[in-house]
């Protein structure tokens, strides 16, 4: 019981900026991280649901609304995930040959292309999020889960690019099997309750779930030969996206 409490608070000390107290970063202690990190996006799409359907009824403007909904992942996991996604973007966005692309993502420098990405993800997560009515918000909470679990069966199914780094570190210590049916079974139920709440929706949200899990293997495995943390930040940052703009894609499509 020691161990998977441990475990717990070091998946939310490392992946969220919610304070748990410190555990050492032994190989017993890690071993169900990945299992718990799901639990980071019940506690984030908790709160985007409470805002949403509340925070509306406060006296403030509808983009004011939407903005801090969307920025509130962000202040939860601290930008460790949006980190990812921009060093990811340097390193495609570099077209070099593969160990340079590595070298890139431990740059701690942002590139111009990283400053683009950044701009342009949150211009057009603002635009989704202006478009998603507040009925259908339930479904991209489950989202927030289902993407940190798929990012969990990654890390405990994927290549990795490389034996360093925290996803290295993460993955040689968890126990694999544990992680992956833990993760598998929840991104299953997740995608099955967003089914459930709306089955065209949800269809819309699972179908760019899954379509993102498989260009992140491919594009992680074509380009870097495996994946890294920052992969991984990639991956969960354009999971979210995807699974908001297809529910936003069902329902124009159930409008017109």
């Amino acid at each position: 019981m020691k161990q998977i409490w441990s475990s717990l608070l070091i998946s939310f000390s490392m992946y969220s900026k919610i304070p748990a107290p410190k555990r050492d970063w032994s190989k017993e202690n890690m071993c169900y991280v990945m299992c718990f990190f799901p639990l980071i996006g019940a506690v984030i799409g908790g709160i985007c649901y409470l805002w949403g359907y509340y925070g509306s009824r406060l006296p403030i403007g509808d983009p004011l609304h939407r903005i801090v909904l969307l920025l509130i992942p962000v202040i939860i996991t601290g930008g460790i995930h949006l980190d990812g996604l921009l060093d990811t973007t340097d390193a495609l966005g570099s077209h070099q040959e593969r160990e340079r692309k590595l070298e890139i993502l431990k740059d701690p420098h942002a590139g111009a292309f990283a400053m683009i990405t950044a701009v342009l993800y949150f211009l057009l997560y603002y635009g989704i999020y202006m478009e998603l009515s507040i009925s259908s918000l339930p479904i991209v909470c489950l989202g927030f889960i289902a993407s940190r679990a798929l990012s969990g069966f990654a890390v405990a199914t994927f290549p990795l690019a490389k034996n360093t780094g925290l996803v290295a570190l993460f993955s040689k210590a968890s126990s694999k099997l544990i992680v992956r049916l833990t993760n598998g079974i929840t991104a299953g139920l997740m995608g099955i309750l967003m089914c459930f709440f709306n089955p065209v929706l949800g269809g819309f949200g699972v179908t760019a779930m899954v379509l993102t899990m498989v260009h992140y293997y491919h594009m992680s495995k074509k380009q870097f030969g495996g994946i890294t943390g920052d992969l991984a930040g990639y991956f969960l940052m354009i999971c979210e996206l995807t699974i908001a703009g297809g529910v936003v894609i069902g329902e124009v499509l159930i409008r017109s």
